[in-house]
């Protein structure tokens, strides 16, 4: 479930940069699609997240942690995509993904269902 869960928000980023692309271009009717298809990976992501977390029997406070950020994430994609697409400044948005994804990345790699970079 792990590569399911790592292939869900990877290509959920893909498309978060390819709608701000699209939006950059003008071109409104492929950025809602995107935006759509993009919610449906949010979903999985949180699907596939909640399938890892139930698959845990010793369920330590870092993975409750590791769950809320990761939410964080999503959040800010979206808001981040909301208020680009209303004109409205989205720096603090930004500066939050940052250290939200930052953070989930590290998360997540760090604790034993994940892969060990660290």
């Amino acid at each position: 479930m792990t590569h399911a869960h790592i292939t869900a928000w990877f290509l959920a980023i893909v498309l978060f940069f390819i709608a701000l692309g699209l939006h950059k271009s003008g071109k409104a009717k492929g950025f809602r699609v995107v935006q759509m298809i993009l919610r449906v990976f949010y979903i999985l992501i949180i699907i596939t997240g909640v399938w890892m977390l139930a698959s845990i029997s010793n369920i330590s406070l870092l993975y409750v942690l590791k769950s809320a950020v990761g939410l964080w994430v999503i959040a800010m994609l979206e808001l981040i995509l909301i208020k680009t697409n209303k004109q409205q400044k989205t720096s603090s948005l930004w500066i939050q993904f940052a250290v939200a994804f930052l953070l989930a990345l590290y998360l997540g790699f760090k604790l034993p269902l994940g892969f060990h970079f660290f």
